[in-house]
């Protein structure tokens, strides 16, 4: 039955099916005609939309952004500590014969997973309180991305009607279930039945949850046997014009410019982009191709630095060299930067105050222009320039 049920909500067509706005109960009339179109069971559509409600919390979540204004050295420190390493291990040594499966089928080393079933939510211990159904169908009819939601709302039904979906779940405030946060589209795509139930419980079911977590990142392109990301330092006289993820050349190629591991040696024959996230005087990185897929999972580049080098240190690696960066600016300040390179002719997308890949961009073309180090590190020096 979960078959034909996920050959049903993969039949949806990934535009917004209803229209978005306007009365929320003409809306959730308008999904439930859509599911029922797309074949999915009359019964489960119908209790799916009984007592469904918006929630306003949801909302004020998906319009706050605050954590994402942290730097990587404050958000590495405010998630990584030596009691979440310790546990990382533990659970690792638990759960060594799934964890030993998700890089046997899927190519997934268990440093990733247990990364990020740390941070979605603590090894499982909170998986988030909004009613994932109420949250689905808020943002699916909220205006903002309903093209991403209202898709979710089909495969939740499906998910409900394969009795994998209770109405009173429960998970993060944008739709993500269980122990590793995974869209309902997702668990219908490549959920996994770890533990041999014949149900993809990620809530309760860490073999499930971690084995659908590995299924996802291998859909995404996770090349088996190769490394995400290795410290490194840098020789004086870099030129910082060359970090940053637009430019990638081979190990080989940055190791002739003095690029070198803080420990152990550099993968040879592939592909790499060196990552600066605070400048020159902070931590460095070569990132690999399987970095890249990291933001399949989340798009913040924080969150996903912090997450790689997370999952390096489970597997052995040193901390990092912290440095000493440049202070970073405010968010008035970045607001303020970002209103000059817009000016200047840049596209740094939303004035928001948060340092994301096109203001980046943006710092670094300017600190080229203006003869400073170009590391893509907004700092008052550089505001004042402009």
């Amino acid at each position: 039955m979960r078959a034909a049920l996920l050959t049903l909500a993969l039949a949806a067509t990934p535009a917004a099916a209803a229209p978005c706005g306007g009365d929320f109960a003409a809306f959730l009339d308008a999904m439930a005609a859509e599911a029922l179109a797309q074949g999915l069971p009359p019964d489960a559509v119908k209790t799916f939309f009984t007592d469904a409600r918006q929630d306003q919390r949801v909302l004020r979540s998906d319009r706050a952004q605050g954590v994402f204004r942290k730097t990587f050295l404050d958000f590495s420190r405010a998630l990584i500590s030596q009691n979440r390493l310790a546990t990382a291990k533990a659970k690792s040594a638990e759960l060594d014969g799934i964890l030993a499966r998700a890089e046997a089928e899927y190519g997934i080393p268990r440093g990733i997973l247990l990364a990020f079933w740390a941070f979605e939510t603590d090894f499982g211990q909170f998986q988030g309180d909004f009613n994932t159904r109420n949250a689905l169908l808020t943002l699916a009819h909220d205006c903002r991305r309903p093209e991403l939601f209202q898709p979710q709302v089909l495969a939740a039904i499906a998910l409900h009607a394969a009795g994998d979906f209770p109405l009173d779940t429960t998970g993060a405030w944008a739709g993500e279930i269980g122990m590793v946060q995974m869209l309902p589209r997702d668990i219908l795509d490549r959920g996994v039945d770890g533990d041999g139930d014949g149900h993809v419980r990620l809530k309760s079911s860490a073999a499930d949850a971690l084995l659908s977590g590995a299924a996802l990142l291998r859909h995404h392109g996770w090349r088996a046997e190769e490394p995400w990301l290795t410290e490194v330092a840098v020789p004086e006289g870099f030129d910082w014009s060359l970090s940053g993820l637009h430019t990638e050349q081979p190990v080989e190629s940055w190791a002739a410019l003095g690029v070198a591991p803080r420990s152990g040696t550099l993968p040879a024959g592939l592909p790499a982009t060196l990552i600066a996230p605070q400048g020159r005087k902070g931590p460095v990185f070569l990132a690999y191709p399987n970095f890249r897929v990291l933001f399949e999972w989340n798009q913040s580049f924080t969150y996903v630095l912090t997450t790689a080098y997370f999952a390096t240190r489970i597997e052995g690696a040193a901390a990092y060299a912290a440095g000493n960066p440049d202070p970073a600016l405010s968010p008035e300040q970045m607001e303020e930067l970002q209103r000059k390179l817009q000016a200047l002719g840049h596209d740094v997308g939303k004035i928001d105050g948060i340092l994301g890949a096109g203001t980046r961009d943006a710092v670094q073309k300017e600190q080229r222009r203006l003869g400073l180090p170009a590391d893509a590190w907004p700092t008052a020096e550089l505001l004042d320039a402009l």
